[in-house]
């Protein structure tokens, strides 16, 4: 395969089978769209807009040899299609984790979550100047906090999906920071990390993901739930 379908690539596996599992009546994904195809778009945006700027500043860039070389404003094409594809791929894989287990939290997990919180926020503040770290950690945390504000439920069972997509993000994520390839595929500032690697995947992405995912379920749930509250609303005459 030529060098520069790399990313694209990438990009194409993390959703072929999640996609064509969704029309399988069994999970019958393609009636839950509905509700994430708005998270998506939104989600997606917003770190967009953060990818931009990001790039801009010198945080990561991209290698021109791993992608299309369609460029807009300092992002390839293949990026932009990760923010679809990624959360498509995870908002599945929550979707069928539901239709076969049930999770309660216990109680000591909700002083685990806090500590969880307090660790981020204590990390980000300490390395304000180190860019991803900082901003990464910080907005984690404090997005925590808000869910943990609003006493949403589905919390213990996005952990257990995001522990068990972490073996396709070391596969993905391995490859686009060059742990087959010779040069990577995304190219990190080890002045804005910690320069702390998981093989080659720096630690931050881990936590970068885990908010990305963690958004587009939020609001895949915030979308399911309203709906589900007006369908479940009496129906009255108008006498």
């Amino acid at each position: 395969m030529p060098d520069h379908y790399t990313y694209l690539a990438v990009d194409f596996f993390c959703i072929i089978f999640p996609f064509l599992f969704s029309f399988i009546p069994r999970f019958n994904f393609i009636r839950e769209w509905r509700y994430f195809m708005l998270p998506c778009l939104l989600t997606g945006l917003f770190f967009i807009v953060w990818d931009i700027l990001f790039t801009y500043l010198g945080v990561w860039g991209f290698n021109p040899s791993y992608v299309l070389g369609y460029f807009w404003y300092g992002l390839p094409l293949e990026e932009y299609l990760f923010f679809i594809c990624i959360p498509y791929a995870c908002v599945f894989t929550y979707h069928c984790i539901g239709l076969f287990f049930s999770f309660s939290a216990a109680r000591h997990t909700h002083i685990i979550k806090w500590v969880f919180i307090g660790l981020l926020a204590l990390t980000g503040v300490m390395f304000l100047p180190r860019l991803y770290t900082s901003v990464t950690f910080i907005l984690l945390s404090l997005f925590i906090a808000f869910l943990s504000y609003k006493k949403v439920n589905y919390l213990p069972r996005f952990f257990f999906c995001y522990l068990l997509i972490l073996i396709p993000f070391f596969i993905s994520n391995g490859i686009l920071t060059g742990s087959i390839l010779q040069r990577t595929v995304v190219m990190y500032s080890r002045h804005h990390n910690l320069g702390i690697r998981m093989f080659t995947i720096p630690f931050e992405d881990a936590f970068y993901g885990m908010l990305l995912l963690m958004m587009n379920v939020a609001g895949y749930e915030y979308l399911k739930g309203r709906s589900l509250r007006r369908e479940n609303q009496p129906v009255t005459d108008g006498k």
